[in-house]
């Protein structure tokens, strides 16, 4: 599910309304200081999102093995939940002190279901140039943890390899007219290692897959626009679109790397468990704590059964590769001028397995407003993208049904994982989440799924004659 509501149309409203957030006053005339010496860097640093047709040209910016620091200044501001619009005006006479705040409207959206985002127009900038680039980055951010120190986030860019073949290109500048601030979720920092994510995103913007990441505040971020429109459960099928999201994933997945790396732990291991530690075995919410019990807890059932799974698909050897994880279709941006799709939200980005994050999507591609299972992806439309993910992820045209055969399994198997994880998530969100949302029947619902396509998954055999 990741950290969207299923929702691709974004209401909201322009406001001015709001409190004052808490503001450390003394420190403010410390980071604007900061912001101003380090605006150079950071802008070459910070470029935005490459929006290139092949998301195979999409390379570091470094040409050599050098860390360089990166710095991302911190903003020592606090935004209430209640009061989002006035906490972005004052983020923006930090970030942005030559923007008059009377020539900025700021558009507050409301369907995420963990985080609030606000957009803020500088001279009221459009959406997008195209009549269907319509989309602000709403934030998927259902699992986060906000900075705790007031000095500036210092990260590095690390690089262990460079693609020479295209090492020259730079990504597509967006308009900086737009800023949007993301402002966290209560309690997301159970769910979310803030810092990671933030290091996570500058990686990921180093190499074209990322916005830029204009700085970190007590409970947010913020961070650059990104023009287009999400897509849904039928764009998503479109035969204009869906290789574009088979290429960039497999680009992400080929090219990514971190220094200090050489055997990194999966993802999926190590949050699952610690979101398994999490789960109350006593919800504080009667009506809640009633239907979930009996079918997840005691926890420890979920929990071995889960560990049963892992210990199959461990056995699979999928490669694992720094994966984005949360993959649901609003976290998919099409920009149709450009004929390229970015991916956005990076809470979960991390080391895993190839197969979960390729059958992640396959199940997210069932629904955003409504789910429905009906809409998995058929074994067809499977192998032909698994074929054009292989075609990037492998640099060569001549793949065998084999291969694809042998990935399509690996897939599917890993999509049972990804109903229990986003089950175990769905009740840690269920006990701690202010959000309007019955996370208690989203956790039935994956966990349902993954009871229904369990025998037929793990019965799965690679097929060397089908084409």
């Amino acid at each position: 599910m990741g950290t969207e509501t299923k929702s691709n149309s974004y209401t909201g409203q322009i406001s001015t309304s709001g409190g004052n957030p808490k503001v450390m006053k003394d420190s403010l005339s410390l980071v604007r200081q900061t912001v101003k010496q380090q605006s150079n860097q950071i802008n070459l640093n910070s470029n935005s999102y490459s929006s290139e047709q092949n998301a195979g040209d999409i390379r570091p910016k470094q040409e050599d093995n050098t860390a360089k620091d990166v710095i991302v200044p911190f903003v020592p501001i606090f935004v209430e939940e209640a009061d989002v619009i006035q906490g972005a005006k004052d983020i923006l006479k930090v970030i942005r002190p030559n923007w008059d705040l009377n020539h900025v409207d700021f558009k507050k959206f409301t369907d995420g279901i963990t985080n609030k985002l606000v957009g803020c127009f500088h001279n009221s900038s459009k959406f997008g140039n195209d009549n269907d680039d319509s989309y602000l980055s709403i934030s998927n951010a259902q699992r986060i943890l906000p900075v705790q120190s007031e000095d500036p986030v210092i990260l590095q860019e690390e690089f262990t390899t460079i693609d020479t073949e295209t090492k020259d290109r730079l990504p597509v500048q967006y308009s900086d007219n737009v800023v949007l601030v993301r402002v966290y979720g209560n309690k997301t920092d159970l769910l979310i290692d803030r810092k990671a994510e933030t290091q996570n995103f500058q990686l990921l913007h180093t190499y074209g897959l990322a916005p830029s990441l204009y700085a970190t505040f007590k409970n947010g971020l913020v961070y650059e626009y990104v023009p287009g429109i999400t897509l849904n459960t039928e764009s998503v099928l479109c035969p204009d679109i869906w290789p574009l999201v088979a290429r960039r994933m497999a680009e992400m997945h080929r090219v990514v790397r971190k220094n200090g790396d050489a055997k990194p732990l999966p993802m999926i291991w190590k949050k699952t468990q610690s979101f398994l530690d999490l789960v109350p075995e006593r919800f504080s919410d009667a009506d809640k704590h009633k239907r979930v019990n009996g079918t997840f807890l005691p926890i420890g059932r979920l929990r071995e059964e889960f560990n049963n799974l892992y210990k199959y698909l461990e056995a699979l050897k999928s490669p694992i590769v720094f994966s984005h994880n949360d993959l649901l279709l609003g976290n998919v941006v099409y920009t149709k001028s450009k004929n390229a799709v970015n991916f956005i939200d990076y809470e979960y980005a991390d080391y895993n397995f190839q197969a979960f994050d390729i059958g992640n999507h396959f199940a997210e591609m069932c629904g955003v407003d409504e789910v429905d299972y009906t809409r998995y992806p058929k074994r067809e439309f499977q192998l032909e993208w698994l074929r054009v993910y292989l075609e990037n992820y492998l640099q060569r045209n001549n793949i065998q049904n084999e291969e694809v055969e042998h990935l399509f399994v690996q897939v599917n198997q890993f999509a049972l994982a990804a109903h229990i994880f986003w089950t175990v998530w769905s009740l840690l969100q269920a006990e701690h989440s202010t959000i309007d949302f019955d996370y208690v029947g989203y956790a039935f619902l994956r966990y349902n799924e993954y009871l229904a396509r369990k025998e037929e998954f793990l019965s799965l055999t690679a097929s060397k004659n089908n084409k």
